[in-house]
């Protein structure tokens, strides 16, 4: 696969056989934190708790590093999607002093769910054949009918295109239906067809990358389970590791790590058995062999 022109279009570049098997049996790269990219150092701290109680006394100086921390991307969502990623992590907020919707991380973003979803639809509509996993959860000051509006026009603005539960279809079945989103809605007050329960996510919650290996292994010997799955190659930093690498960033942190989670990366492989892999998430996508190593692995020998 030549670098540039295969990954916006990887899905439609898949061998054959690989078209017609569950998503739930593929390798797929995801993006953690997707939207926290734009945040905006003039919203208040969402989060963590030690850090939103100074918020209000210490705000120009705290807001800066938890900038520093909580931007986990740096690529836009056009740009993820053309680097590969099929999976994106969505957390969503209301703000007191606003109608719309964001995400956040940390902080709010700049960027409101509308205007994500609207780019995001944007790009499916010029790659028929690629298909999205939207995870939507974590949310934060949202009211019962915010999350009705929010679903009601997440279903308005996908339409047709949105595949309906509870069977994970193949990509062939989602080409010959129109299929292009599977929406995850990870809110227990919200049923419809075309809603997604929420996703498992193996989360470490671990700053060591080794620590992050050990966690995924010991995970996947316990046993996948059988519909959509995600894998968490981030590293969690807590209020105290913020103020205690003040000079550091979180993406210092995670580009010295990736080489060590790369090799676990090319290690794994995808289908349908006790300890094969699906979605596999990381912060900074676009910027390595991340996507690359993660898609290789359905050209790999399947049969373990």
């Amino acid at each position: 696969m030549a670098e540039t022109e295969s990954l916006a279009d990887w899905m439609a570049n898949l061998n054959e056989k690989f078209t017609k098997i569950p998503l739930s049996q593929l390798a797929i790269p995801g993006s953690h934190d997707a939207m926290a990219y734009s945040l905006d150092m003039d919203s208040s701290v969402l989060e963590p708790k030690k850090i939103k109680a100074l918020d209000k006394m210490f705000s120009t100086f705290l807001r800066p590093i938890v900038k520093k921390w909580g931007t986990a991307q740096e690529k836009n969502i056009s740009e993820q999607l053309d680097a590969g990623m099929r999976y994106f992590d969505l957390r969503v907020a209301g703000k007191p002093e606003s109608s719309d919707l964001f995400f956040y991380h940390g902080l709010y973003t700049t960027m409101t769910v509308k205007e994500g979803m609207t780019e995001l639809e944007k790009w499916l509509g010029q790659h028929t054949k690629e298909v999205v996993i939207l995870a939507f959860s974590h949310f934060k000051e949202m009211s019962a009918d915010q999350h009705t509006d929010l679903t009601n026009f997440l279903k308005e603005h996908f339409k047709a295109k949105l595949c309906p539960k509870p069977q994970v279809p193949s990509l062939k079945d989602c080409w010959e239906s129109g299929y292009q989103v599977i929406l995850s809605y990870d809110n227990r007050s919200v049923d419809d067809p075309v809603l997604w329960p929420g996703i498992e996510y193996w989360w470490a919650d671990h700053s060591d990358p080794k620590e992050v290996i050990s966690y995924l292994n010991n995970q996947k010997q316990k046993g996948r389970p059988e519909g959509l799955f995600v894998a968490g190659l981030n590293l969690t930093f807590d209020g105290n590791d913020m103020l205690l690498y003040l000079t550091k960033s979180l993406k210092e942190k995670t580009m010295t790590a990736y080489p060590l989670l790369l090799d676990w990366v090319k290690e794994q492989h995808s289908g349908s058995d006790k300890e094969s892999v699906n979605i596999i998430a990381g912060d900074f996508v676009g910027v390595n062999s991340f996507a690359q190593d993660i898609i290789q692995l359905n050209n790999a020998d399947n049969s373990h």
